[in-house]
């Protein structure tokens, strides 16, 4: 540690500190417009000027380091002055240079109300300017649907630039020209292809970036903030969903270091006019082939004049990838009250199961254990689409050391280098037999990882066991076995036991023709239900499974309930409602419970608290927001291997095959659709180049 004096306060500091992070520990506040913690020193803005004694001039405090500051003459700390007139006058300065180009539109700018320029302007400048030239005028960019440029306003922070070659991997944009006539723009004026571009919108500290969906739609003292979770996927960022009225205007990310640090992806933060789109929101019954609406009352005396004609083991159950934990305990609940053994929440047909332990179907590792990895074997997964957050760890991980990475499955661009070995099972079985150098890589590593895709059969998941035990990925020490989930639901669902009971179908069984007379679909919509059965289909928006069902329930989206969801490494977290459902919609364990009623099995509780007192008695871990608890990943292990390693089969293929369009949300939404036919041009247009390499 190393003392210094900060405006006459003495702190120890790590050597390694800057200037910046110094000041901050002594509770001074630094202005700054290019550094951002989480991307490397520019020191390019200059806002962050600082006094330190015996320097000719300021110093740039983000650029500094505190072992680089000399001692006084008689061995005193060295001393920083962060509100000295000479700071004051330094800092005024930056910001009048800085407003010489700046237009005075803050009127009409959506940055307003949240911009640092505007806030550090009246906090740090002058109320006057000398400058009465003309401004420099720059030419708009269209850089994609998703974010709008503005780049007369545009300071050369270049903290988009850093974002996108850094953290996502993808340099979208760069900088050209020297001087006053450079400009921040895409590659020959190209759209932005990266999964994370809406986050240089959040970045920009001015308005020169800007989400183009909310344009001059919101400001933000209009908005309700409310903390939630996105389902999107299985990472289960945190985020806040910000309402006006009844309806969700944008969403932002929320500080999780655990989980998404402080970035989102595009699907997470744009899916909100699918929030609006194609809502069911009342009761339909199909008569005659064509569904009409019906009251609450109408659609459940069907449904009880079904089920009570069935017989109980013709009689199923599955679940989406949306659902929360709270309708699927009602859901399960109820099923068993009918005493059928048909369930199954595996939309994938995985071959995870809950009887081999929490372990064998959770990422063990956990998030911010991937920084403890020295070497990553990918099985069956494409990180990139699947998790688009735990890719960016991933990727942190590659830059802060060398990192090997190898790839069992499709080869794709996980944007850092990788080793591909093979497409199919039969190359991980050629892989634990030695066939390959990287196994050598994967022994010689202190903290190997296995990363296995959510969609392997249970062959694929005892090979990968098996492999990750020979080289030391298991151990009292180190969970270095895990599985990727690309469903929100999905970890909850296990967690729950909603898997066939003994003698029950399994999902794909389920769906077959003749397989049931009565099936309970919650928000499957990525599966085609033969004909025969009679399908109930409770869910929020009209997709695949309402267009198949003859009775339809409707039910309220994520944002709309106070719900629990566990991601992929198992971490429960809870969701909070930010808006109210359409219509006659309802939230969905409120909806089972009155259903309950009619078919005479009524479920024993009456409100939200009463349903999470049952699931915490049930299950205690649910109760433990935020928290992992962590399985027997050893005993896990045995477990899979005795399933017996497959050999032989097809190549795997990534359940995701359109980024944008994994769920009915997003399927709803208009802007996900732009960015889902933008996405399939440059993919027509890559073939050509590859082909020809």
């Amino acid at each position: 540690m190393t003392k210094i004096l900060v405006d006459g306060t003495e702190v120890d500091v790590p050597a390694d500190y800057t200037l910046l992070q110094a000041c901050e520990a002594a509770g001074a506040e630094i202005p700054r417009f290019c550094f951002h913690e989480r991307l490397s020193i520019a020191g390019n803005c200059r806002m962050c000027l600082v006094e330190l004694k015996g320097a000719p001039k300021p110093v740039a405090s983000c650029a500094y380091a505190v072992k680089d500051c000399r001692p006084g003459p008689n061995g005193e700390p060295p001393e920083v002055l962060t509100r000295s007139q000479g700071t004051k006058k330094a800092r005024e300065g930056v910001m009048e240079f800085l407003l010489i180009n700046h237009p005075l539109d803050c009127p009409i700018c959506d940055q307003g109300g949240h911009c640092d320029l505007q806030d550090q302007a009246m906090a740090y400048g002058v109320d006057s300017t000398r400058y009465t030239e003309n401004k420099r005028a720059v030419e708009e960019k269209h850089i994609g649907p998703l974010v709008r440029t503005a780049m007369n306003r545009c300071i050369h922070c270049t903290r988009c630039v850093r974002f996108l070659a850094e953290v996502a991997g993808v340099p979208d944009l760069g900088a050209i020209g020297r001087g006053e006539d450079m400009e921040i723009t895409s590659y020959l004026e190209q759209s932005m292809a990266s999964e994370l571009q809406g986050n240089v919108a959040d970045l920009c500290p001015v308005g020169a970036l800007v989400h183009r969906p909310q344009s001059y739609n919101v400001r933000p003292w209009e908005l309700n903030k409310t903390e939630s979770v996105d389902v999107m996927d299985a990472v289960g960022s945190a985020i806040r969903i910000d309402t006006r009225g009844r309806e969700v205007m944008q969403i932002e990310p929320r500080i999780s270091e655990e989980i998404n640090e402080e970035w989102i992806s595009d699907k997470t933060r744009y899916h909100i006019d699918g929030l609006r789109m194609q809502r069911l929101d009342r009761p339909y019954l199909r008569e005659n082939g064509r569904l009409r609406p019906a009251s609450w009352g109408e659609a459940f005396q069907a449904i009880a004049a079904k089920v009570k004609g069935a017989d109980p083991k013709r009689i199923g159950a599955v679940v989406g990838d949306l659902a929360g934990v709270e309708e699927m305990f009602a859901l399960r609940e109820l099923i068993k009250s009918l005493g059928t053994p048909n369930l199954d929440c595996r939309q994938t047909d995985a071959g995870l199961d809950p009887a081999l332990g929490r372990a064998s179907y959770i990422f063990n590792p956990t998030i911010p254990g991937i920084e403890a990895a020295d070497a990553i074997l990918i099985v069956g997964a494409n990180p990139r689409t699947e998790a688009s957050l735990l890719n960016v760890r991933i990727r942190k991980r590659w830059r802060m050391a060398p990192l090997a990475v190898g790839v069992i499955g499709e080869p794709v661009d996980l944007t850092y280098p990788s080793h591909y070995i093979g497409a199919s099972p039969d190359s991980l079985a050629a892989l634990a037999r030695g066939e390959h150098s990287f196994l050598d890589v994967l022994k010689e590593a202190k903290a190997p990882l296995v990363l296995v895709g959510a969609h392997a059969e249970p062959g694929v998941l005892a090979a990968a066991a098996s492999l990750a035990k020979s080289i030391g990925a298991i151990s009292a020490e180190w969970n270095g076995f895990g599985v990727l989930h690309t469903a929100a639901a999905r970890v909850g669902a296990l967690d729950l036991g909603f898997v066939p009971g003994e003698g029950g179908l399994t999902f794909a069984q389920m769906l077959e023709p003749g397989a049931l007379d009565v099936l309970f679909n919650l928000g499957a919509d990525e599966r085609d239900v033969a004909p025969g059965a009679f399908v109930i289909y409770q869910g929020s928006h009209g997709d695949r499974g309402a267009s198949r069902a003859d009775v339809i329930l409707p039910g309220a989206a994520y944002s709309e309930k106070s719900a629990t969801w566990v991601n992929t490494e198992g971490r429960v977290q809870m969701g909070n409602r930010a808006a109210f459902p359409p219509g006659d919609a309802r939230e969905d364990w409120a909806i089972l419970r009155a259903l309950s009623d009619v078919l005479g099995k009524r479920l024993p509780f009456d409100s939200l608290t009463a349903l999470r007192q049952a699931l915490y008695a049930a299950h205690p871990h649910f109760a433990a927001i935020g928290a992992v608890e962590p399985g027997d990943v050893v005993e896990a292990a045995e477990k899979l291997i005795r399933l017996g390693s497959a050999t032989g089969g097809p190549a795997f293929a990534s359940p995701v095959t359109d980024f944008y369009l994994t769920n009915p949300i997003a399927r709803a939404s208009r802007i996900l659709a732009e960015c889902s036919r933008l996405a399939r041009e440059r993919a027509a247009e890559a073939q050509p180049l590859a082909a020809a390499e």
